[in-house]
């Protein structure tokens, strides 16, 4: 096989998977629009996904913080420029590393338990029994999940803002020499609503792709432990570069300047 041949069935498979996955979102899409609606399925997986999802992301978003003032001072600190320190970590922050690094963490934790969860229901046959109940597996299984990632990833995200900017606000006071005071005033006054809500927005598409993803993944494993295991790996890969492509494009096509 020569490397173009290699590249064109890498493709075309690329292209026969993102298709199926659209069509698997449409379906669900469809089938959650329709009542009757498991209200306490999709109260519990909110609770699940996001709740139980702040602890790592607030412990990411902190340490972000920090690491990007420290990295900054260095930088700026060659040009005599630290008093823009704050304004930069507030709009980094903000409009990409507090949605981004929310949405790494949400695809490493929900989108590898969505994928396993699923994919054990499946290989086990739970699924069929579903059906067997005349439950529809895309309103009861996938639709909640999706919606879910939907609703809580821009409250985690927003978590993530706050935290991060509150971590880099820590280190520049205690460790860089900043007056609190003075930090505050700069974070707070090149800081715009669009500049928050932009990252919030594409956290609604990253929550969105992540629970997808991990429903699809699992909902389509076969072969016992061992495709549950390549589900839930397929999963997690697919879903962090979701979000990083995602990321790009909205960026360019909706809050580029």
């Amino acid at each position: 096989m020569n490397v173009f041949e290699y590249i064109g069935k890498g493709t075309l498979h690329c292209l026969r998977a993102l298709g199926s996955c659209v069509l698997f979102l449409f379906q669900t899409t469809m089938c959650g629009a329709c009542p009757p609606y498991y209200w306490k399925q999709i109260l519990k997986q909110q609770i699940s996904i996001g709740f139980y999802s702040l602890p790592v992301i607030g412990l990411t978003a902190v340490f972000t913080g920090g690491v990007l003032a420290l990295q900054s001072y260095t930088g700026f600190s060659r040009f005599s420029a630290q008093s823009a320190l704050p304004t930069l970590v507030v709009l980094c922050i903000t409009r990409e590393l507090g949605p981004v690094i929310a949405g790494l963490m949400f695809a490493g934790r929900v989108g590898a338990t969505i994928a396993a969860e699923i994919g054990t229901m499946k290989v086990t046959e739970q699924i069929d029994a579903l059906a067997t109940l005349a439950t529809n597996a895309h309103k009861y299984l996938y639709w909640p999940r999706i919606l879910a990632g939907m609703v809580t990833m821009p409250l985690l995200a927003l978590i993530a803002d706050i935290i991060g900017v509150f971590g880099g606000f820590i280190v520049a006071v205690t460790q860089l020499g900043f007056n609190a005071e003075k930090y505050i005033n700069m974070t707070t006054q090149f800081l715009t609503a669009e500049d928050v809500i932009s990252g919030l927005v594409k956290s609604v598409f990253f929550g969105m792709a992540t629970t997808l993803i991990g429903c699809f993944q699992g909902a389509k494993s076969s072969g016992g432990a061992a495709g549950v295991g390549k589900a839930t790996m397929n999963s997690v890969v697919m879903s962090s570069i979701s979000i990083l492509c995602l990321d790009y494009v909205l960026t360019l096509f909706l809050f580029h300047k």
